[in-house]
């Protein structure tokens, strides 16, 4: 694993000098990367909207941040809604993307002036129209990505494109707008060709519903998907963008709808580094190979994707180095809970003169780390965060 090709040599000296006197376990974020990530996109899409996905790293920072660059902000619950409107941000720059919601909350967001809903179902397409009459809907259909996508999502979201196209004519009985369909391919995608598919069945969809109904849908809502960088390869977002407007162009034409783009793990993903302390070093008999690596943090304190070994987070040290001797370990939290282990069956490799006291750095961990954090398991506290300028 060689460093640069995640932190380049003058963030990764900055990042040193910053959290030298840290106290571990801790998330170092650079807003900096989050700002030349955000631009990125914004260029590689210029035709889109970009609506921030919060659940991925909620700290006011990041958030002020994307506002100030005039980002969008896809929110899940009323708790980051009164963060996010707190910030200054406008409620017309919101949406609620989340399908699963009670009616109070509907009303909640509502009243904050928020008037675009995502919905999947006819209970919550009621409550909608109940709670927040004439307000904008789009409906999310389901999408297969089990297999190509680090990160997949269940079919606990979303419909199928039958009964999206029920719930859109309801939309518009019911006095609300029908305003376009989302989808997301799931997270840390690394099959571009996922959002073909998914495309051909959004623009069929639309076809129908203006052929047979009239009702002309305004927006494709295309989710997040796209990868941040961890030890397997992806390509770089400039070929997602290359190949995801070739597919908008081959089924729409020149009439792209406007297009939404929801990212978090690519926004801020790469923007962190998890430092964390090498607790204990031990072998489970006296012939055996493998090192057990245990540190202060673990998947209840901030390394949650590591469930079943999904996401694989490139770990350094500061005697990695290409002379170094290295050793498969099975890196391990501090817990009392035996699933607290991150890596077993992917075997990491790190230097055979690692003591207790060093420090790994776990990078890329800018998104879902400190979010997913649990408040007090085992007493230990949620993971802190920290951040450079």
């Amino acid at each position: 694993m060689n460093r640069e090709d995640y932190v380049s040599d003058a963030d990764w000296q900055r990042f040193l000098e910053f959290s030298d006197k840290l106290e571990t376990p801790c998330v170092v974020i650079n807003l900096r990367t989050i700002k030349k990530n955000y631009i990125k996109l914004q260029s590689s899409f210029p035709f889109a909207q970009i609506y921030y996905a919060v659940k991925a790293n909620p700290a006011p920072q990041v958030i002020s941040l994307l506002a100030e660059l005039g980002s969008n902000f896809d929110i899940a619950s009323r708790y980051e809604l009164d963060k996010v409107l707190a910030l200054g941000v406008p409620p017309e720059r919101i949406s609620y993307g989340n399908t699963i919601k009670k009616a109070v909350d509907i009303a909640y967001f509502f009243d904050k002036g928020i008037r675009m809903f995502a919905t999947d179902s006819k209970e919550d397409l009621k409550n909608i129209a109940k709670q927040a009459p004439g307000s904008r809907v789009y409906v999310r259909i389901l999408v297969e990505n089990s297999v190509t996508a680090d990160w997949p999502l269940s079919r606990k979201f979303g419909c199928h494109p039958d009964m999206a196209y029920d719930l859109l004519v309801q939309a518009r009985d019911a006095g609300l707008t029908p305003y376009g369909i989302s989808f997301h391919v799931g997270s840390q995608q690394r099959d571009i060709g996922q959002w073909n598919d998914a495309i051909a069945k959004t623009k069929y969809l639309m076809a129908s519903l203006e052929e047979e109904e009239g009702i002309k849908l305004q927006m494709i809502n295309m989710g997040g998907g796209f990868p941040a960088n961890y030890i397997q390869a992806t390509n770089d977002l400039s070929e997602y963008a290359s190949e995801i407007t070739r597919y908008l162009r081959d089924d729409f034409g020149d009439e792209i709808p406007q297009i939404v783009l929801e990212p978090g793990r690519s926004l801020v993903g790469n923007s962190g580094i998890l430092i964390s302390e090498v607790v204990l070093i031990s072998r489970k008999n006296n012939t055996a190979l493998n090192r057990w690596v245990y540190q202060d943090t673990g998947k209840f304190n901030g390394l949650i994707e590591t469930l079943g070994e999904s996401i694989k987070y490139p770990v350094y040290t500061l005697k990695d180095h290409p002379d170094a001797k290295m050793g498969e370990v099975i890196l391990a939290g501090p817990t009392c809970d035996s699933m607290d282990i991150m890596y077993e069956d992917c075997k990491y490799k790190l230097p055979l003169d690692l003591k207790v006291g060093d420090r790994l750095y776990w990078l890329s961990t800018g998104a879902y780390t400190s979010s997913y954090a649990s408040v007090e398991f085992n007493g230990f506290p949620p993971i802190k965060t920290y951040f450079m300028d």
